[in-house]
């Protein structure tokens, strides 16, 4: 689909200097971009002179430079031949040498100098000779082999040094080297005939067999061409008196195979690049065949030459050249350059440049594809073009897809709106009147403009209704042929809307021609040119209603010529930009330009490095790349424009595109995008971030039905109709749903909403900010400011039925979309639905049955069949029954058996049925069966509903409590059941039940047991209080069990023993005193202090060596983790055999080789897995419980045992941070009694432990929370993770155990008294 167009063309003719000498032969020079010529010799002077030719690129021209490197004379060293000839011209750019092979067999060596001044230090030599003379010389790709045919008929292959490598002489016996065996592949003679006698011949045979009869008009010449990569070489000669013959010659002079016989085959030969195929000419009596070759010599394919109109090729010299990417083939006729190309199967001619005389000839440049030069007489041409797609306006309602394809006089064109044609054919095909040149579409798409070799033609682009129908020629402007001198080479045309036709020429130099032309008459009139300078081309524009006309320079700079004045732009490129398009954002002017490497510019900014094509929408610019991506960005200003990631998966401005796809067009009012393949066919996608922008768009003009279509279309979520403009939708509800008008669209839409918002997660708007103009900004927040207690889809379908119910008269679709508004609520409002179908039985039967078929296809059957039973209508609840797969021998008997009963029965049957116990509890009440509601109440645990029910009827809560009394005794319950037992005055139970509560209830449980009637004796108090102090005993809650004692039991021994035991040595003090027993002061008191000095003694000393123990172990195993984190983790070791047995392998032992510690858990290294695949199963329950325990016993040696230690050093602080208070009531105690060594030692002993864990937090702890810090931040959250036992080690290598907060240890208080 794309097109040649020309952006440089220039002419140079030979100097007086020259004395008008013909150019003999040309060649580039690819490091300075310049050519090579030779003049001479001739039959006048046999004086060779070597030309270098360059271009110098100006801001207001582009001339054209010669030097002459050297000359030398050259006779003819053989009387046969009249005047020497240059049959092969090379520059080699590394040495600044040029080769010249010529006919009369010698071979010069040209060595430039370095200097500014090409003549100055030029070497000439002659390499070598070869006495028969050379009919054919070529250099290989690589510039490394100079294959060389002589008048001997022999093939010499020599080496960049000029050294023989072989010497084949070219023998009729080499026609026996390969055996042609043709199946016939797609040949006439290959295809069904029918039945017959054709039918019965060998299909592989065919009709007639070419015997290399030679052409007339064949000139004998010999062709050399060489393979891409220089691996082969082709030799077209003839083989005397038999046919001619293509040689094909390894690059070591090996024949490796012969061409098969061909009738009229001449003597023009090129191997195209790439390698597959070789071109050559057969000429037949009504016409020219461009006929190609595999490498083993057989026939692959064909397509005719296009004659001029008036001549025939029968006495053209022709001949073929290959570009150097394979992508064009230029044929050179008597006086024109053809410029081939080929896509999907299908030759078409993009270019005939028209040369009055026959060229030389051509030659392409080895780095840029599409430049080439060529040899006319004393005339150079310099030309270049680029790939370029022609197609219409991309700005809606324009966007019809229009692309125009040129091929000879034919114009191909293919509105793809209207019609997918895939080429070579198209849905129109316009004629010119000559070959044509360019063509190009006015920016609304109104004009387009044909520009061919006699003149332009100007049609109408036309539309029928939604469908583009064949454009109309309304005017043309007719070119008369001038002499050579005078002549005008046509490159470039462009059409404004305002009817006027813009020509870019060359005839001196680069000049524009204006045509304004009358759309009424077809007439044009002629406007005076303007110089053109460095422009060589025109600038596409994106705007549709634009009449600018804007040329690029070769500096990048933009020019305005509208007006046939040159009116300079701010806005520019960086350089020449071949492709290149501008923006008009709102008075912000963006030129995006793409360059021949890829790189693709906005104003002076670089976007991509990588891009392969571009175009632009007025929302986006999108571009594909070499990463086979197609990207979309946003159009904002040229410093926010934001290029997204390679990430298809996630972002819906990239999306995977075939290998090598270029874009052709875009139809934003379709959504959609046409590619191109490599091979030339088309794919139309509907690119994501188009579909959903046409979307946004609908939305914001409140076309709801368009957009609507577009989400069912394209399975786009139908929650960004809402999402996007939430207040806007809910104030136009009545608006969308008019326009949606078939009821099954709007039961489509409620039936998919869900409450995420779709613009916040999968259509998340890549803008960033939303159009000004509009005044929400974000969905989310415009619902959350509107509807605070109601979910999203309760919202819309509230908005919806109060728009439904509000009509005077519903019909079945009215009915049915209320329905379906309810059924889609969440929770679903089933109680609503069936209200609707309920009050339709009393209106239309049938109808209420076609309700009842929607709301049975919306939910579920024996859910809505228990809600109508629910709402206690037997008649719903039938024909709902009915439309489920229910036996009838289930639900007829059941209605049938609840028709009998009366109402309030019925519904405590109906409710009972459905498990609804509160309900029917009710109902009982209401029927008064009192003793029923109690069996009910205990047999469904329904306590709390019925106190609440019977809270007025006391005779029967009473037995309702004792009831709940009972039940929660058997439930264990105690405490409750003894509140509630004692409510009911019933102590003796709320004793037992108090008692059996525990140790916690001894208050309430003496209480009540006081309380009892008849009264407890006081043994049995005394008993009970025993009972209940030893308990509090055991459960250390020494100070309630010695208030049991001093209060219940009146025993101050036994309460003085407790008091000590809890470290309460003040009240033990204070009580013996207020009893009268001093004596225990001595006896019991003391006792107490020293049992609780040994303790606290013996704990304090044990923290200290557990510290002394512990700390200095962790901090040398972090020493070593830090040293060699391998190693200390078991990443690496000799052999599988020397692990010991009391570690764990199960991290390492699923890591193949090259694993580290850093890689092993991420899925990503050289030697890690995503799973395990040895086929021992490790992610299994049984293997991470028997990791957990390794982890939890943190074994010495372990990778745990930091683990452990630390959480241990973690307990220990934490239990004498919890046990200094105490210690400091004992060493007040122990001052109190006058031990005051006692009370010195302990208290410096545990000031010792208490620093000692201050410095422990700081060695262990504070590391710890640095070290894990440091590797969260390193943690992706989707990276893979392990499971079963690695998944343990992997716990305890992220360390987020180290994470938690250190403990907290405060100073101990010390006493003055004494003396620390």
């Amino acid at each position: 689909m794309r097109n040649l167009r020309n952006i440089r063309y220039n002419a140079w003719k030979s100097s007086v200097d020259l004395n008008g000498e013909v150019i003999t032969s040309s060649c580039w020079d690819p490091a300075k971009d310049e050519v090579l010529c030779t003049f001479g010799p001739s039959v006048h002077d046999g004086q060779i002179r070597l030309v270098r030719i360059s271009e110098h690129v100006r801001a207001s021209s582009i001339d054209i430079e010669w030097q002459e490197v050297a000359s030398w004379n050259a006779p003819s060293p053989t009387p046969d031949l009249v005047v020497d000839r240059v049959v092969s011209l090379h520059h080699f750019g590394d040495t600044l040498t040029t080769c010249l092979v010529l006919e009369g067999g010698d071979i010069v060596v040209v060595q430039e100098s370095d200097g500014v001044n090409p003549r100055d230090g030029v070497h000439i030599e002659i390499m070598g000779s070869i006495d028969d003379g050379i009919t054919a010389a070529s250099w290989s790709p690589d510039e490394e082999l100079l294959a060389i045919t002589t008048k001997a008929n022999t093939a010499v292959f020599m080496s960049r040094s000029f050294d023989g490598i072989t010497d084949n002489t070219m023998t009729s016996d080499d026609l026996k080297a390969s055996k042609h065996v043709s199946v016939g592949w797609g040949k006439k003679e290959t295809q069904f005939q029918g039945r017959g006698a054709k039918a019965l011949r060998d299909p592989t045979i065919p009709e007639k067999v070419d015997q290399g009869v030679l052409s007339p008009h064949d000139d004998g010449s010999v062709v050399i061409s060489w393979r891409g990569d220089g691996a082969y070489v082709a030799i077209n000669s003839i083989e005397a008196g038999i046919r001619r013959v293509i040689r094909v010659y390894s690059r070591d002079g090996v024949l490796d195979s012969v061409s098969e016989p061909v009738d009229g085959m001449e003597g023009t030969l090129t191997w195209r690049p790439a390698g597959n195929l070789m071109a050559g000419i057969q000429r037949f009596a009504d016409r020219v065949d461009v006929i190609f070759f595999e490498r083993n010599g057989l026939r692959h394919g064909q397509f005719s030459l296009r004659a001029p109109e008036d001549r025939t090729l029968a006495k053209d010299r022709i001949q073929l050249e290959w570009n150097s990417d394979s992508t064009i083939l230029a044929v050179t006729l008597d006086d024109r350059i053809q410029l081939w190309t080929m896509g999907n199967y299908h030759w078409y001619l993009k270019q005939e440049i028209f040369v009055w005389e026959r060229p030389l000839s051509l030659t392409w440049h080895p780095e840029k594809p599409l430049r080439f030069a060529s040899v006319v007489s004393g005339k150079l041409l310099l030309a270049e073009y680029i790939f370029e797609v022609t197609r219409g306006s991309l700005t809606p309602p324009y966007d019809h897809g229009a692309v125009a394809v040129i091929d000879g006089k034919a114009l191909k064109i293919t509105p793809f709106r209207t019609a997918n044609v895939p080429p070579p054919m198209a849905l129109f095909e316009l004629q010119a009147s000559s070959p044509i040149i360019d063509v190009a579409f006015s920016p609304a798409n109104t004009f387009m403009a044909v520009l061919h070799q006699l003149g332009i033609d100007v049609y109408e682009w036309k539309v029928k209704g939604q469908r583009s129908i064949p454009p109309s020629l309304v005017g043309n402007v007719t070119f008369t042929k001038n002499n050579q001198d005078q002549e005008c080479i046509l490159l470039q045309v462009a059409v404004t809307e305002n009817s006027v036709i813009h020509c870019l020429g060359f005839e001196r130099g680069p000049v524009i021609h204006s045509y304004p032309f009358d759309r009424s008459t077809g007439e044009s009139s002629s406007n005076a040119s303007i110089y053109a300078g460095s422009m060589f081309g025109f600038v596409r524009l994106t705007q549709a209603g634009s009449t600018d006309v804007l040329m690029q320079d070769c500096l990048g700079r933009l020019h305005g010529v509208v007006n046939q004045e040159d009116d300079l732009y701010s806005t520019r490129l960086p350089s020449q930009l071949p492709w290149s398009e501008v923006v008009d954002l709102a008075g912000n002017v963006i030129a995006v330009g793409l360059s021949r490497n890829g790189h693709l510019y906005a104003n002076s900014r670089l976007l991509l490095k990588n891009c392969t094509s571009f175009l632009v929408t007025p929302a986006h610019l999108i571009v594909t790349t070499t990463n086979h991506m197609v990207k979309f960005i946003h159009l904002v200003d040229v410093d926010n424009l934001e290029v997204p990631p390679d990430d298809p998966e996630r972002d819906e401005r990239c999306r995977s595109i075939e290998r090598g796809a270029r874009l052709v067009t875009a139809m934003p009012t379709n959504m959609s995008l046409v590619l191109q393949m490599p091979r030339g066919n088309l794919e139309t996608i509907y690119p994501r971030a188009m579909v959903v922008a046409g979307i946004r768009q609908l939305i914001d003009a409140k076309e709801y039905g368009k957009a609507y279509s577009h989400c069912r279309t394209q399975r786009v979520d139908m929650n960004i109709l809402y999402d996007h403009r939430p207040q806007q939708f809910l104030t136009n509800v009545g608006l969308f749903l008019d326009q949606l008008q078939d009821v099954s669209y709007i039961d489509l839409f409620l039936s998919s909403l869900r409450d995420e918002d779709v613009t916040q997660s999968m259509y998340r708007d890549t803008r960033g900010v939303r159009n000004q103009e509009l005044p929400e900004i974000a969905s989310n927040e415009a619902t959350a400011s509107i509807f605070h207690d109601s979910s999203k889809a309760n919202t819309i379908c509230d908005a919806v039925l109060s728009h439904l119910q509000s009509h005077k008269t519903k019909d079945h679709g009215t009915l049915q979309n209320i329905i379906t508004a309810n059924i889609c609520k969440v929770p679903p409002a089933y109680e609503d639905g069936l209200s609707v179908i309920i009050a339709l039985l009393q209106e239309d039967g049938q109808l209420a049955e076609r309700a009842v078929e929607h709301i049975c296809f919306l939910a579920d059957v024996n859910v809505l069949y228990d809600e109508a039973l629910g709402l206690y209508n037997l008649a719903l609840a039938l024909l709902i029954a009915q439309q489920s797969q229910r036996d009838p021998r289930e639900y007829l008997p059941f209605i049938q058996n609840l028709h009998q009963l009366i109402d309030q029965r019925r519904r405590f049957a109906i409710d009972d049925h459905l498990g609804r116990h509160e309900k029917a509890l009710g109902h009982l009440q209401s029927l008064q069966a009192h003793k029923e509601a109690q069996d009910y109440t205990v047999k469904h645990a329904l306590f709390p509903a019925a106190l609440k029910l019977y809270r007025y009827d006391q005779a029967n809560l009473a037995i309702l409590t004792g009831l709940y009394a009972s039940y929660l005794e058997s439930k264990s319950k105690f405490r409750e059941a003894g509140l509630t037992y004692e409510s009911l005055l019933d102590y003796a139970a709320a004793t037992r039940c108090y008692r059996a509560a525990g140790a916690s209830c001894w208050r309430e449980c003496l209480f009540t047991a006081q309380q009892q009637e008849p009264v407890l004796s006081s043994d049995a108090v005394a008993d009970l209080a025993a009972t209940l102090a030893e308990a509090l005993y055991e459960a250390k809650d020494y100070a309630s069990a010695a208030a049991i004692h001093l209060d219940h039991l009146n025993s101050l021994e036994s309460a003085i023993p407790c008091l000590c035991k809890g470290y309460l040595f003040a009240d033990a003090m204070r009580f013996a005193v207020q009893r009268g027993r001093p004596d225990l002061l001595a006896t019991a008191v003391d006792s107490g202090l020293a049992d609780a000095l040994s303790s606290s003694t013996e704990f304090f000393a044990d923290c200290k060596a557990q510290l002394r123990a512990q700390v200095p172990r962790i901090l040398d195993l972090r020493r070593k983790a830090a040293e060699d984190p391998l190693g200390f983790y078991e990443g690496e070791r000799a052999g599988a055999g020397d692990i010991p047995d009391d570690v764990s392998v199960a991290a390492s032992s699923r890591i193949s080789t090259s694993a580290s510690l850093f890689t092993r858990y991420t899925g990503k290294g050289g030697g890690s897995v995503g799973t395990a695949g040895t086929g021992v199963s490790r992610a299994t329950s049984k293997n991470r419980k028997r990791e957990e325990k390794k982890r939890a016993r943190g074994r010495k040696g372990t990778v745990y045992e930091e683990e452990y230690l630390v959480n241990s050093v973690r307990r220990l602080v934490e239990r004498v941070e919890s046990s200094k208070a105490d210690a400091e009531r004992l060493v007040f105690g122990l001052a109190r009694r006058g031990m005051h060594e006692r009370a010195r030692a302990l208290e410096k002993l545990a000031a010792d432990v208490v620093d000692a864990c201050k410095v422990a937090i700081k060695e262990v702890f504070a590391a710890a929370a640095e070290t894990a810090a440091e590797a969260k931040e390193g943690v992706d959250e989707e990276e893979w993770r392990p499971m079963g036992a690695d998944a343990v080690l992997a716990e305890n290598l992220e360390a987020a155990w180290r994470l938690e907060k250190p403990p907290v240890v405060t100073g101990l208080e010390r006493l003055s008294l004494l003396g620390s």
